[in-house]
């Protein structure tokens, strides 16, 4: 699992998911032989199996979360880089300001935290450089390998891990939506019948087998 301080908590300050083009909301998923630029995906195209060009759903990828303390263990690298951003937003000393910006701490515990960290800290320039160099560290050996598996392991449900599975019903080994969802609306008005042309008769045929190709395409991406 890799961490990145790349991002603001603000979505609009994060590229796009490649897959959907929806904004990103941590956890989100890098690919890791790809890029640059970054190739990200949010959690749903990420299950769906998105590919894209070079792309492909069996790369390794990194999950990509400021959801760990650097500091303090009370306090998230995410909460470390909100409360900066909030005192430059609303002044040093403003402190009751600072907390309703963050909305996760209160007026008492982000004074505190700040004037120990980045005042009264005489190695106040080398915290900083942690704050930057958090995702540096975390760098080595991050990518996480690709695992085909016929039946996904089956977690706890209404667990952070069902929820990040994103739409996977293990008792079904099947998904919500599944790649190519709608491949089978191709097919709901095709009738064959006697009185058929030779001509219509090939052209459904057709349809018939590109459906088939589209659920092979769809059996090796969940795979």
């Amino acid at each position: 699992m890799r961490f990145t301080f790349g991002f603001t908590d603000d979505p609009f300050d994060k590229p796009p998911c490649r897959g959907c083009s929806s904004y990103l909301t941590e956890p989100y998923v890098k690919c890791a032989e790809c890029g640059p630029p970054p190739f990200l995906l949010c959690l749903q195209c990420f299950t769906r199996g998105f590919e894209y060009k070079k792309h492909q759903s069996d790369h390794t990828y990194e999950i990509m979360t400021s959801d760990f303390p650097v500091l303090d263990p009370n306090w998230t690298a995410q909460e470390e880089m909100a409360l900066l951003e909030a005192v430059m937003d609303c002044g040093f000393g403003n402190w009751q300001d600072v907390a309703n910006q963050m909305c996760t701490k209160s007026k008492e515990e982000c004074e505190k935290h700040y004037m120990k960290h980045f005042i009264n800290n005489p190695l106040f320039a080398s915290t900083l450089l942690n704050l930057k160099q958090a995702e540096e560290a975390q760098h080595n050996e991050t990518a996480i390998p690709f695992h085909p598996a016929d039946d996904p392991p089956r977690p706890t449900f209404d667990s952070l891990l069902s929820r990040d599975m994103a739409g996977y019903m293990p008792a079904r080994a099947d998904f919500v939506e599944e790649f190519d969802n709608y491949a089978e609306w191709d097919l709901r008005d095709i009738d064959f019948v006697e009185d058929d042309s030779d001509i219509l008769h090939a052209l459904k045929i057709a349809v018939v087998d590109i459906y088939h190709s589209r659920l092979k395409e769809r059996q090796r991406r969940k795979k």
